[in-house]
């Protein structure tokens, strides 16, 4: 989840509520290297120009098939945390509800979407997802060292 700009990572993550505002679309993570989690779609914002907009309508499409336009998107806040290492920026994107099926384009990073309750979110999750959804979701916080900013 995360665009390079020099060390930087900048990107979206991608909260999809079912149409009955009760559940979350999220997907089991599974990245070479790293153990597996639970996500939510999103990734690195690409080329100049791609708005946090652009970012979360073009991630959602290519990792889940679901096709929403940006204009519907809406950034809630971003997240800035320092995890790895080195500055990540996710900025926390709404899109407009959904039922849509979700498929799995990427099989190399996930091993299945699926809508889950929002009291019944599964463990772990994948941090900068987590920190999304705490963007949206009351009573949910972030650890120390992970800096939010609503709008």
């Amino acid at each position: 989840m995360g665009a390079a700009t020099g060390t930087h990572l900048i990107g979206a993550g991608v909260i999809v509520p079912s149409t009955d505002g009760r559940e979350v679309l999220i997907g089991r993570r599974t990245t070479a290297g790293e153990p597996p989690t639970w996500s939510l779609p999103g990734g690195k914002a690409d080329g100049p120009g791609e708005s946090f907009e652009q970012t979360a309508a073009r991630e959602l499409a290519e990792e889940t098939g679901i096709v929403l336009p940006a204009e519907r998107m809406r950034v809630l806040g971003v997240v800035l945390d320092h995890v790895e290492g080195r500055p990540r920026l996710t900025a926390a994107v709404l899109a407009p509800p959904s039922d849509a099926p979700a498929f799995v384009t990427e099989p190399h990073a996930c091993a299945g979407w699926e809508r889950v309750r929002l009291e019944e979110l599964p463990e772990p999750m994948f941090g900068p997802s987590a920190w999304v959804l705490a963007q949206w979701l009351p009573g949910h916080g972030l650890p120390a060292g992970v800096h939010a900013y609503r709008l």
